[in-house]
C-alpha cells in the first residue's frame, strides 16, 4: 500500500516531481565541486607517530633509553589498539595505533597529555614530538632544489649542498607550508648549516678552562634582551641589548672567564668554522646529489586539489629564488589522480553509452529509451551527493564498481510495461488524454513495481555483508559498497517517482506496440533452441552440470589480488641494502636515473 501510495502521489503531482529533476541536477553539480578525488581509498589506520631525535645514540641505546620507555608510558591509553616502533641511529619512532573510528584529534590529545610523563623518563635534552596529521598516502608532492652549473653564490663560489638546503628551509618551505591542505613540508638531502667550535685540549689546560665553561659562555652570550623604552622630546625610543652571535668573528671574541684579570676568549682556546651536521639521509637525482622536498597533506583533504595548489605555489616561488636556482617538481599526485580518474571516466562513459544504445535498440521507442536513459545521469548526481555527505572519495574502487545495467534495471521494467499498456489502450480506444494516460501508467507500474523493486533490493542486500568487514579490508571495500548501494537506492527512488510521471507526461502521442527488430530476431532464434533444449533436456542438464564443475575447477587455478592492479604508467623503485651500509656507499650504488631518497 505504501508503494502504491507513493506511486499515485508521484503521478498526481507529476509536474512537482518532474521539477525535482532540476533540484537533483543543481544539488548534484554543487556537490560535484566538493567531491574528494583520489586514486584508491586511504587504508591507513588511526595512528599517531612520536618521533624523538637523539643525536649520537646508537640503535641499541635509542631502543633501550627512548623507545622502550615511550611505549611503556603509553600503556593504558583509551581505545589503544597496539604500538610499533623503530629505533635507528639518532632516531626513535613509536607509532601508536588506535581502534578504528577513533577521532584523530582525540587520539592526538591523549598523546599530548602523555608527553609530559614521557619527557620525565627520557634522558635530559631529548624532546619527543608528534608527527604530522597525515596518513600513508599523505606524500602528494615532491620537488628538487638544484643549481645551474653557472650559478654562483654571493662569494662567487658554486652553490654547495649546504646552500641549497638553506634555500629550501628558509625560502621555499615556509611559503609552501601556507598552502591550504598542507600540514608539513619535509626536507631530505643537503646539510644543515652549523657553527662548529673546536677547542684544543692543550689550550684548555693552559688557560684552566673546561668544556662546560666554553658551552656556558656561548649560551649566555648568544641572546638579545629588551630593556623597555625611554621618552625624549615626545618620542618613545626602544632600548634593547643585542647579543646574538651572527658571525664567526663574534664567536671568537666571546669571553669565557678571567684569569688574574686577563680575559680568556674563545679565540684563545678553540677554532671556529662553518660546518655541517652528521646527517642520516640524502637525496640524488640522475646520480647527482640534490635537495628533495616533500609536501604532506592533511588528513581528509582532496589530494588532487592540494597537489595542484602546491604546484602552482612552487611556480610562484621560483621568482623569489636566487638566480640559477631551480625548484622542479619530480612527483605530482595530480598526474596520477588524473590518469586514474580518466580511466574510471572512460569506463563509466563507455558503460553508460553501451546501456543507452541497448535501450534504444531493444525498447523500440525513442522517447521511452530517453526516459530510461535519463535515470543514469540523475542517479549518478544523487550518488555524488551521497558520497560527499558520507565523506567518500571518487577513486578506482568507489566508482569502478558501478554497473549502469543494474541501475536502470528497475526503470526498464516499468517503462517497458507502461509502453505496452499504453499501446494496448490506444489500440482499443484510440489516443488517450492526460487523465487516461495517468491511470494507465499507474496500473502498468503497479503491476511490476513490486518485482522490480525487489530485484533492486536483492542486489542492494548483496552488498550489505561488505560493511561487516573491518581493518584494512573494511577501509578498502566500504567505499565501493556504499557507492553502489547509494546508486541503487537512488535509481530505485527515481523508478518509483520520476519515471512513471515522465512516462505519463511525455508519451502523449501515437505509441507503437510492435516489438523492435532485435527482439523479433532474438525470439525467432530462441524459440527453436528452446524446443530443442526441452526435447533433449537430460543432455542439456548433464552438459550444464559438467560446465559448472569445470568452471569450479577452473576457478581454483586462478590467481588472486587484494585490489585491482593500477597500471597508470607510474613506477615505484625501492633499493634495499644490507644493514650497516654507509650513506656515501648508498649514494654511490648505481640506480635507475630517477629521484631516490636515502634515509
Amino acid at each position: 500500500m505504501m508503494i502504491e501510495s507513493i506511486l499515485r502521489l508521484a503521478i498526481e503531482r507529476r509536474f512537482l516531481f518532474l521539477s525535482f529533476i532540476f533540484v537533483i541536477i543543481g544539488i548534484g553539480m554543487w556537490n560535484y565541486q566538493k567531491l574528494p578525488i583520489d586514486v584508491v581509498p586511504d587504508i591507513t589506520n588511526v595512528q599517531v607517530q612520536i618521533n624523538t631525535a637523539a643525536p649520537g645514540y646508537s640503535p641499541l641505546e635509542a631502543e633501550q633509553r627512548i623507545t622502550y620507555p615511550v611505549e611503556t608510558a603509553l600503556a593504558g591509553l583509551p581505545r589503544l589498539s597496539y604500538t610499533r616502533s623503530l629505533s635507528r641511529y639518532g632516531l626513535s619512532q613509536v607509532t601508536v595505533v588506535f581502534e578504528d573510528g577513533t577521532d584523530i584529534y582525540f587520539a592526538r590529545n591523549l598523546i599530548n597529555a602523555r608527553l609530559a610523563v614521557i619527557k620525565s623518563v627520557l634522558p635530559s635534552g631529548l624532546e619527543p614530538e608528534m608527527g604530522p596529521i597525515s596518513t600513508g598516502l599523505g606524500e602528494i608532492f615532491m620537488y628538487t632544489v638544484e643549481a645551474e652549473p653557472s650559478a654562483r653564490m654571493v662569494n662567487g663560489k658554486p652553490y654547495t649542498a649546504t646552500a641549497l638546503r638553506e634555500i629550501q628551509d628558509w625560502i621555499i618551505k615556509p611559503q609552501l607550508a601556507l598552502v591550504k591542505g598542507v600540514i608539513e613540508v619535509n626536507s631530505i638531502g643537503g646539510y644543515n648549516k652549523q657553527y662548529h667550535v673546536m677547542p684544543s685540549p692543550e689550550k684548555l689546560l693552559y688557560h684552566r678552562v673546561s668544556l662546560e665553561d666554553v658551552a656556558n659562555a656561548l649560551r649566555q652570550n648568544n641572546d638579545n634582551r629588551g630593556a623597555g623604552y625611554i621618552e625624549a622630546n615626545g618620542q618613545q625610543l626602544l632600548v634593547r641589548s643585542q647579543g646574538q652571535l651572527s658571525t664567526t668573528d663574534e664567536i671568537l671574541n666571546v669571553i669565557i672567564k678571567q684569569n688574574d684579570g686577563v680575559p680568556v676568549k674563545i679565540n684563545d682556546v678553540a677554532e671556529v668554522a662553518i660546518g655541517k651536521e652528521l646527517r642520516t639521509g640524502a637525496a640524488t637525482r640522475d646520480g647527482v646529489e640534490t635537495v628533495l622536498g616533500t609536501a604532506m597533506m592533511l588528513i581528509g583533504e582532496n589530494s588532487r586539489t592540494v597537489a595542484r595548489d602546491v604546484a602552482l605555489k612552487l611556480d610562484g616561488i621560483q621568482a623569489s629564488l636566487p638566480d640559477g636556482i631551480i625548484a622542479e617538481a619530480v612527483y605530482d599526485r595530480t598526474s596520477l589522480v588524473d590518469k586514474a580518474i580518466a580511466t574510471v571516466t572512460r569506463n563509466l562513459l563507455e558503460g553508460a553509452l553501451l546501456v543507452i544504445f541497448v535501450l534504444f535498440l531493444l525498447l523500440g521507442n525513442m522517447r521511452a529509451a530517453l526516459i530510461t536513459a535519463a535515470v543514469i545521469p540523475l542517479s549518478m548526481l544523487m550518488t555524488i551527493t551521497g558520497m560527499v555527505n558520507a565523506g567518500i572519495s571518487a577513486n578506482l574502487m568507489s566508482l569502478g564498481a558501478l554497473d549502469f545495467g543494474l541501475i536502470v534495471d528497475g526503470a526498464v521494467i516499468i517503462v517497458e510495461n507502461a509502453v505496452r499498456r499504453l499501446a494496448e489502450e490506444q489500440h482499443r480506444g484510440g489516443r488517450q488524454d492526460l487523465s487516461e494516460r495517468l491511470n494507465t501508467v499507474f496500473e502498468a507500474t503497479s503491476e511490476v513495481i513490486r518485482p522490480s523493486l525487489f530485484g533492486v533490493a536483492i542486489i542492494t542486500i548483496v552488498y550489505i555483508p561488505i560493511f561487516s568487514l573491518s581493518g584494512v579490508e573494511g577501509k578498502m571495500f566500504h567505499p565501493m559498497a556504499a557507492t553502489v548501494v547509494v546508486a541503487l537506492l537512488s535509481a530505485m527512488v527515481l523508478s518509483l517517482t520520476l519515471v512513471p510521471a515522465a512516462v505519463a507526461v511525455i508519451l502523449n502521442g501515437k505509441i507503437s506496440e510492435k516489438e523492435s527488430v532485435v527482439i523479433s530476431a532474438a525470439k525467432s532464434l530462441y524459440h527453436p533452441l528452446l524446443l530443442l533444449a526441452l526435447k533433449f533436456r537430460w543432455l542439456v542438464m548433464l552438459s550444464a552440470t559438467v560446465l559448472v564443475a569445470f568452471s569450479i575447477w577452473l576457478a581454483t587455478t586462478m590467481g588472486s589480488e587484494f585490489v585491482p592492479q593500477l597500471n597508470e604508467g607510474d613506477i615505484a623503485v625501492q633499493a634495499l641494502r644490507i644493514p650497516g651500509t654507509g650513506l656515501e656507499q648508498s649514494e654511490a650504488v648505481p640506480l635507475i636515473r630517477t629521484v631516490k631518497a636515502v634515509s
